[in-house]
């Protein structure tokens, strides 16, 4: 029998990182030692006492029956109560706050209940990925945002042609930023809130990186601002503040209208998460923050480590504000995906070409800050051998 797939799969972009992966696997096939900054898998452990919750709450018949379909109170209390305590942000937990497989299920989810096709979805450039695939999925068009250095990495809204504005019904925004590592300032989202509202565009802000950012500067929630609760979302997820990325949990808070839509077409999809680990989640987000502390002094050092050696080799880059990434200019000369294969075959490290990221990534490559300090010394070390940089 012939199969014949959706026309949708054939919209579906590219998984550049795909690629990546299989050359990896090729030189690690060799018999060579790979240093992998290329991904963004937090490398520690979920702390101990979130593995605990999970284990005992397993145990409990209560959660062997289905969940209820739009997740447990517990959770949803959970999600507003630390948004209370770390940005001063008051949600209504049931109708303010969606429980997520993941916030990348509710970044694609987003499309699919705002944007019919033909519908403009502007998007971050360079940006994460999965952006594009929600777009796609939905039969929306992406109108790209170009982020320069010379803008601090944000969006220039005076780009933006006024006929895809007229089109235009939803927005993606991400800081502290992947890939390029900044944060924003408040003013920045006062005027997101004012452009979104006078063109009528949904802002989805991904908040990943919410708990992650360096110097004792703390990253601006969108929900913070004034109005933002008019004219979007934001989206939170616990893999990266907890080290719980294979938990797949995550959340989506603000505009009541959009979470009563997200719960909507998320009834059809499934029957929330596995009670117990939404109890688990619950207790990360309730118990001592103290191990969210220790998890970015342990990247920040990482990050400090990673710049000294960079600045001692002559790779000049900004140091990273916030994720757990660092955003590092290729050699003159070079494009990103021959800069990432040159090392990855001479120097048996990996990282991320900018390329993978849109068109305005080009000229960057994209490094992880998850591994030790003594691996990020080693592969500062082994890049330095191949003597690109002025000062080696």
């Amino acid at each position: 029998m012939r199969i014949r797939p959706a026309s949708m799969i054939d919209k579906l972009p590219t998984q550049f990182f795909s690629t990546l992966v299989s050359k990896v696997n090729k030189v690690m096939a060799e018999g060579h030692d790979i240093i992998n900054l290329g991904q963004g898998n937090p490398d520690l452990p979920t702390p101990p006492h979130i593995v605990e919750e999970l284990q005992k709450q397993a145990a409990d018949p209560l959660h062997h029956k289905y969940p209820p379909f739009q997740g447990r109170r517990e959770l949803k209390e959970a999600v507003a109560r630390w948004y209370k305590e770390e940005f001063d942000v008051d949600l209504e937990p049931e109708e303010e706050v969606a429980i997520l497989f993941g916030s990348k299920t509710g970044l694609v989810e987003i499309c699919q209940v705002l944007l019919d096709p033909g519908d403009v979805a502007l998007v971050p450039d360079p940006g994460y990925p999965d952006y594009w695939s929600g777009v796609a999925i939905s039969g929306g068009r992406m109108v790209m945002m170009p982020l320069r250095a010379q803008n601090r990495f944000l969006p220039d809204y005076a780009e933006l042609a006024a006929e895809d504005l007229e089109r235009a019904k939803l927005m993606f925004l991400n800081y502290p930023n992947n890939p390029t590592a900044v944060n924003a300032p408040a003013e920045f989202f006062e005027e997101t809130v004012r452009f979104a509202r006078r063109h009528e565009i949904v802002v989805c802000h991904d908040f990943a990186y919410g708990a992650i950012s360096y110097d004792g500067q703390k990253p601006v929630s969108f929900m913070q601002i004034p109005g933002a609760r008019e004219v979007g979302v934001e989206f939170y997820t616990l893999s990266k503040t907890y080290n719980m990325a294979g938990w797949r949990v995550g959340a989506m808070v603000g505009n009541r209208e959009l979470v009563r839509l997200i719960n909507l077409i998320q009834d059809h999809y499934f029957v929330s998460l596995f009670g117990a680990v939404q109890m688990a989640a619950a207790r990360a987000m309730t118990d001592s923050q103290e191990c969210v502390r220790q998890l970015v002094a342990i990247y920040e050092s990482r990050r400090n480590t990673l710049f000294r050696g960079l600045a001692r080799i002559g790779w000049e880059a900004a140091p990273s504000q916030g994720s757990f990434f660092a955003w590092l200019p290729v050699p003159s000369g070079m494009g990103s995906a021959q800069f990432a294969d040159l090392l990855l075959e001479k120097a048996h490290v990996v990282v991320a070409p900018g390329i993978g990221f849109g068109q305005h990534g080009e000229g960057y490559v994209r490094v992880a800050l998850l591994t030790s300090e003594q691996r990020l010394v080693e592969a500062v070390e082994r890049i330095a051998r191949l003597r690109l940089f002025a000062s080696v």
